[in-house]
Parts: structure tokens; C-alpha cells; sequence
């Protein structure tokens, strides 16, 4: 039987990029920390502050001070799951706002966030749990 010209290098090229999807690196961790570095310096620090504590500038101004990262005590279930503060929750309170579920209108929706801007932004948060 014969084969049409080009099968066997369209099958070693479809080989090839089956094994660099399944083998290629992921982004690091760190490439996500340091990308939601910058998306939480643009729009958190001024109320949640540089360490994550709850202590940003903004945050004289408000009766109930902004949550603090650093002690991972999260409030919200968004998801009815039990468990407070997993990605899924905080990336809800932060596309829809807190009031959204019961809090604080201080906070406005972020909901110009794309995905992965969410993840990253997760990540760094994350990073500044205690």
C-alpha cells in the first residue's frame, strides 16, 4: 500500500508536538508570584498593603480595615463547598466584590481580570499567607 507523500512527515511533526505538550515545562510557580506581584501592586496594595496585612495607605479611611492575606483568615464561601477561602472563593470576591456576599461595598468587582490574571494574582496571595 502506498502512502501519500508527506504521511510520514506530518506523523513524525504530530509526534513531536504530542510529546513537547505533554513534556514541556509549565510556567514555574514563581513566574505566577511574580506576575501577581505586579497585578496585586496595581490594584490591591493601596488598601490591602505591601505585606499583605490589611494596612495599605488607603486603609484609614475605612471603618472595617481590608482583609489581611497574611493571616489566611478568609470569610467567604462563595462556593457552598464548607470551606472558606479556596481559589474558587477568592477569585469570586474579587471578580464580584465582596458585597456581592454579605461584605464590605468598599471593594469594588474586578471583573476585568482575565483567568489567568486571576491565577496569578491568587498565587502571590497566597504567597503572603503566614
Amino acid at each position: 500500500m502506498n502512502k501519500p507523500a508527506g504521511t510520514s512527515s506530518c506523523t513524525l511533526q504530530l509526534f513531536t508536538l504530542l510529546v513537547f505538550s505533554v513534556f514541556a515545562p509549565a510556567p514555574s510557580l514563581g513566574q505566577d508570584v511574580a506576575a501577581g506581584k505586579i497585578l496585586y501592586e496595581t490594584y490591591c496594595l493601596t488598601c490591602h498593603g505591601p505585606i499583605g496585612d490589611g494596612n495599605g495607605p488607603a486603609s484609614a479611611e475605612f471603618v472595617l480595615k481590608p482583609r489581611a492575606f497574611s493571616l489566611a483568615a478568609y470569610k467567604f464561601d462563595t462556593d457552598a463547598d464548607w470551606k472558606r477561602g479556596t481559589d474558587a472563593d477568592l477569585a469570586d470576591v474579587i471578580i464580584k466584590g465582596p458585597a456581592t456576599y454579605g461584605g464590605s461595598s468598599a471593594m469594588p468587582g474586578w471583573n476585568n481580570f482575565t483567568q489567568d490574571e486571576i491565577k496569578k494574582l491568587l498565587s502571590y496571595i497566597r504567597s503572603l499567607e503566614t
